[in-house]
This record gives structure tokens, C-alpha cells and sequence, in this order.
């Protein structure tokens, strides 16, 4: 099945209130068990690969994804996720992402409009879509992806605003999550009538970050009101170690073949119930 762009994937999904994941991997064995489960559960997939990852595996990978993901039997995007600049996403373009992503959200509003803005010109003309960020996500420890201190709210008018002016096919919007896993002293909180709001106001598609240890309630009435696309990252990955680190309790295991495909199951077993949650089984034969 060819590769499909970030807009389109989103657009059926926009259209039959259902959330796409956009799991990210980090390593090949990560990879086969996203496509693995979504071909299992005939879910859209988003690959997601941030700029820490692709530094971890080398660009050089990049031909091997793009030919698995272009063999899958459900539709798959691959997307460049929390682009920090605008010559980081002329990379991603030419390393064969069909979904870029370009965070803009921690500088002052005009000028993440004009970075926007200047991203979607080059991406659109050779197909590529475009997703942007308005408010802050917020963090939860040093191994996240980066985020705020403290989480700035999307306000529903910039984001009329910020839709018309940049031409963004997508927007990751900012209403109570945080990258990572939340300690126990910090609760999360989404505010969903905010999300309303802002759904209601703009004609894209809806992005939430952060997805990962949130509430499943929370999670599937987002999924059902705009949110389009779910990123999930740090959930996939601690059910992968933390199976690799009870496999490699047998000090007598050595080889990846033995030790790698217990934690694809795990991994898988989380990233279905993710793909419930989203709405998103079945809906391959959407496309």
C-alpha cells in the first residue's frame, strides 16, 4: 500500500470521529511490533520519529522504514515529530517523511506563526502535510520530550487565527497533557471543554500529545470530540524494557531473537488497547 501524507490519514478519521496512533519507535524491533499490531487490528497507523530517535538510528534507516511501512496491509504515514527548525524539516522532506511536524509552540505567537507558515509552503509543495503547535505541552521528568513547566492552555481565537495565517493541515493543541509518565504526585488532568471549544472553532484535525498515562476515560472522549491523532510513546516503551528487563533476568540469554520477541508482545498488547481506545480497529477499510 503506497505511503499516505499526515492530512490525509487524518481526514477519514476527522470525518468518522475516531483518533489515528502515532506511536513512536525507537529501535527496528519497535517498528515490526507497530505494524505488526496495526495490520492485526487493521488500524491506521502513524510512525512517529523524533529528532532524538532518528539521531539514535541513523538516517541510514530511513529506506528500510519506508519500505516496510509501504508493504503494510493498513494505510501508514511516517511523521517527523517536534521539528525544532525550519532546516530540520527540509531534512525530514528529503529523508521521505510524508508528515512533517514543526513545534513552534515556545516561541512568542507571531513568530511561531511566521516559522509555520514558512514550514507549510515548503511541504505542501511537494505533498508533504503539516502539523503545528499552539500552547505548551507540559513535562514530567528530564527523559521526556521536552515540554513546559507549566502547561499554557490553547486559547480557541489564537487558534482561528493561527489555522488561517499558517494553512496548517493539523494542530497539536494544549489542554492538560504532559510527555512522559506522571509521577504520583502529579495528577493528570484534561480539560475537555476546552477542547470543545477549539474543535468547534477550527476546521483541522486535532492532535493531542502527551497521550501516554493519561486516563482511558479522558483519552476516548477526546478521541470522540476532534482529537484525530494521539501520540503515544512513553507507554509503548516502558512495557517494552520492562519486559526486556524480566527476559534478561536469565543471564544466559544473549541473542535478539530469543530476547526481542517477548517485548514486541508486550508492546503490541499495550498499542492494541491504545488502538481500541482511539476508536481506530477496523477502520483501515476506511481509506
Amino acid at each position: 500500500m503506497p505511503l499516505v501524507s499526515g492530512a490525509d490519514l487524518l481526514a477519514v478519521a476527522a470525518k468518522n470521529d475516531f483518533a489515528v496512533p502515532a506511536f513512536n519507535i525507537s529501535d527496528y524491533s519497535m517498528l515490526n511490533a507497530v505494524l505488526a499490531i496495526s495490520e492485526e487490528k487493521q488500524s491506521p497507523l502513524i510512525i512517529a520519529i523524533h529528532p532524538n530517535e532518528i539521531a539514535n538510528l541513523g538516517w541510514d534507516v530511513m529506506p528500510a522504514v519506508i519500505q516496510a511501512a509501504r508493504k503494510a496491509s493498513v494505510p501508514v504515514a511516517i511523521h517527523w515529530d517536534h521539528g525544532a527548525d525550519y532546516e530540520q524539516i527540509l531534512q525530514a522532506i528529503q529523508g521521505g517523511f510524508t508528515s512533517v511536524m514543526i513545534d513552534g509552540s515556545m516561541l512568542p505567537f507571531e513568530e511561531n506563526v511566521a516559522l509555520t507558515a514558512r514550514v507549510v509552503e515548503a511541504a505542501h509543495a511537494v505533498g508533504v502535510s503539516v502539523e503545528g503547535e499552539l500552547g505548551t505541552i507540559g513535562k514530567t521528568d528530564g527523559y521526556a520530550e521536552d515540554g513546559a513547566d507549566t502547561i499554557i492552555y490553547t486559547v480557541p481565537t489564537d487558534a482561528v487565527t493561527f489555522v488561517e495565517r499558517t494553512g496548517v493541515d493539523t494542530l497539536a493543541i494544549a489542554i492538560g497533557t504532559r510527555h512522559g509518565i506522571y509521577p504520583s504526585d502529579l495528577q493528570p488532568e484534561l480539560k475537555l471543554d476546552l477542547l470543545r471549544e477549539i474543535n468547534a472553532s477550527v476546521d483541522v484535525p486535532l492532535v493531542l500529545h502527551g497521550g501516554s498515562n493519561n486516563p482511558d476515560a479522558e483519552i476516548g472522549e477526546a478521541a470522540a470530540n476532534g482529537v484525530n491523532k494521539i501520540n503515544i510513546s512513553s507507554d509503548i516503551k516502558v512495557a517494552y524494557y520492562e519486559k526486556e528487563r524480566e527476559v534478561l533476568a536469565d543471564l544466559n540469554l544473549r541473542e535478539p531473537d530469543s530476547i526481542q520477541p517477548p517485548c514486541r508482545d508486550a508492546l503490541k498488547a499495550v498499542a492494541a488497547q491504545k488502538i481500541d481506545l482511539f476508536g481506530a480497529a477496523g477502520k483501515a477499510e476506511l481509506y
